[in-house]
């Protein structure tokens, strides 16, 4: 192992860095987290003027370069950081935005709908999408089927859901959460079925 990686991650040099995302270790985060952890939280709170949605961004920006790396080897990682970091932050801020004017919050549940139902209609094939969803409502259970429901027809959003249901907001994102898997299951299956 070379000298840089035995210092601090700080100290470490951006192709060693890269080489561990490389390697697949999970030193390269937090290498990572402590060279530009401080530059990518200026830049989110920058563009967010918030400290918790800053935060929330940066947790994204490890994931998303570690889901990114490989394939790209980025050769000045603060100029990389920086770029998705910016992307992040100028998204959460639209988003936040829409959700103020009221117009943000069917976006926001169509969206989390495309990651199980698919971007394109080709991939469902033959399948009438809107008999599918009928079918898989059936297979739920009655409080998975309201959250559901209250969420992707009424869009109504996490906390107004508990409320409702006098459960927790995390409770609902944890049932949305699986049920958006198993509809993405449900429809792959039927998919292949045809």
């Amino acid at each position: 192992m070379g000298e840089s990686k035995r210092k601090g991650g700080e100290n470490m040099e951006d192709t060693d860095i890269v080489a561990l995302y490389w390697d697949r270790s999970e030193e390269a985060v937090a290498a990572s987290m402590a060279k530009y952890g401080g530059y990518c939280a200026v830049i989110a709170r920058n563009i967010l003027g918030s400290g918790e949605d800053a935060e929330e961004c940066v947790n994204d920006l490890w994931l998303r370069v570690w889901n990114a790396i490989p394939p790209d080897r980025p050769k000045k990682l603060s100029a990389y950081f920086g770029s998705v970091i910016r992307n992040l932050a100028l998204d959460r801020r639209r988003q936040i935005q829409a959700e103020k004017a009221g117009g943000g919050t069917a976006a926001l549940c169509l969206d989390e709908l495309a990651e199980a139902v698919g971007e394109e209609e080709d991939a469902l094939g033959a399948i009438d999408l809107r008999d599918a969803l009928d079918r898989f409502l059936e297979t739920l259970g009655p409080n998975p089927r309201e959250i559901f429901m209250r969420r992707y027809w009424a869009f109504q959003n996490e906390r107004e859901i508990a409320r409702a249901l006098g459960i927790t907001a995390g409770g609902v994102r944890l049932s949305l959460s699986r049920t958006r898997k198993l509809l993405k299951q449900y429809l792959t299956g039927e998919d292949a079925e045809r």
